[in-house]
């Protein structure tokens, strides 16, 4: 590696990191934002907060990380652009192969932290976040209520409350629960609160009534109460073998399903696992693309603001395009190359206009060696 090849290199991975972390801090903030009312309002820990909150940060990173590799390559080469060092380095003979060594070094280390993202990382948070909030949906039901709303804690429970107070306590309690289909029972109850005990939840209420109908029967069985505890535990659904989704399988379980599948869930494995691998090529479009619109031509001293917008718009329209194709191949198997074919169409057309532009430099290079002193 020349020492050219590492002073780009170098300016190039330190914006690449500055922006990639920005971006990532500024949308986990925005995201986590929406647990802190878990902490406030429904009493969970901080430190559970704080482990779904790193938990999501994986899949933002494997968002991010392309732009930052887009906006690293244009800032560098702009800059170097704007302060002629560009000019000297095409003077020393350094065509657009030279110049675009560099910040294929910068693609192909995204491209390794992607492929590490899509293979393991992305998965294993993934299923990780989906298990804690199956932990919380079974363990921690006061997280789950909503006021003014029916919440369905299992497939034959559900919980009403009208209201909470200061004091986090409940107004307005309503129970069904039909777990004996023979004897579904209603409970009403005015006031109540969540407590914890021997690692279980309780709903401790007070002044309400309970009732019992027998559909054999008919009769209708109800119970006033000054106060009723009800083990919540009782009412979750009997632990299961939670189903992984795709986004959570690893992609030797994406590209090799286990047996017994229906298709349309293995073609969601397939769609999924190729989505993941398309994504690690996408790095190095999103690096030509900024190449292609700065390095060819001459190069202006006061500026290169219209280059500059012509790549945000094909880097913007390079992200739609390939949004949309990954929208239709989730629906049509035909439509799976076009993954490839869009992450991989800029570099093919970078590097045909950048030896295009070689080709022009290579002519102007005698004039400006004549015209030196």
């Amino acid at each position: 590696m020349t020492g050219l090849t590492r002073y780009i290199l170098r300016q190039c991975i330190g914006v690449m990191i500055f922006v990639t972390a920005a971006l990532c801090a500024a949308v986990w903030l925005a995201q986590s934002l929406r647990l802190i009312d878990l902490i406030v309002n429904r009493g969970l820990s901080a430190e559970l907060f704080l482990y779904l909150a790193l938990l999501i940060l994986p899949r933002f990173i494997e968002i991010v990380l392309p732009i930052g590799v887009f906006i690293a390559v244009l800032f560098v080469f702009n800059r170097l652009s704007s302060e002629s060092e560009l000019v000297v380095m095409r003077a020393a003979g350094v065509g657009p192969a030279g110049l675009a060594r560099p910040v294929l070094v910068l693609a192909g280390m995204g491209f390794v932290i992607l492929l590490v993202l899509s293979a393991y990382l992305l998965p294993a948070s993934n299923r990780e976040f989906k298990d804690a909030q199956f932990e919380i949906r079974n363990r921690f039901v006061s997280s789950l209520l909503q006021e003014g709303a029916f919440t369905t804690i299992s497939d034959k429970a559900t919980i009403y409350i009208a209201s909470r107070d200061n004091r986090g306590e409940v107004v307005g309690v309503l129970i069904d629960d039909e777990r004996d289909k023979n004897r579904p029972v209603t409970i009403l109850a005015q006031r109540g609160a969540f407590t914890s005990a021997g690692g279980g939840s309780r709903l401790v209420m007070v002044n309400g009534d309970r009732q019992e109908y027998n559909r054999t029967t008919g009769k209708l069985s109800i119970l006033s109460f000054d106060r009723y505890t009800l083990d919540l535990d009782t009412m979750r659904d009997a632990p299961v073998v939670r189903f992984r989704e795709p986004q959570e399988r690893y992609l030797g379980e994406l590209l090799f399903p286990p047996p017994g599948l229906d298709p349309a869930m293995r073609y969601s494995f397939i769609v999924e696992a190729n989505q993941r691998l398309a994504m690690t090529f996408s790095v190095f479009g999103f690096a030509m693309i900024p190449l292609a619109c700065l390095l060819p031509g001459e190069i202006n001293r006061r500026g290169q603001l219209r280059r500059v917008l012509l790549a945000i718009t094909l880097a913007f329209i390079y992200q739609s395009v390939g949004i949309g194709v990954q929208d239709l191949a989730s629906r049509y198997g035909v439509a799976i190359p076009l993954m490839y074919l869009i992450d991989l169409l800029p570099v093919g057309l970078g590097f045909g206009i950048l030896l295009r532009g070689g080709i022009r430099l290579g002519r102007q290079r005698p004039v400006l060696a004549a015209a030196a002193p």
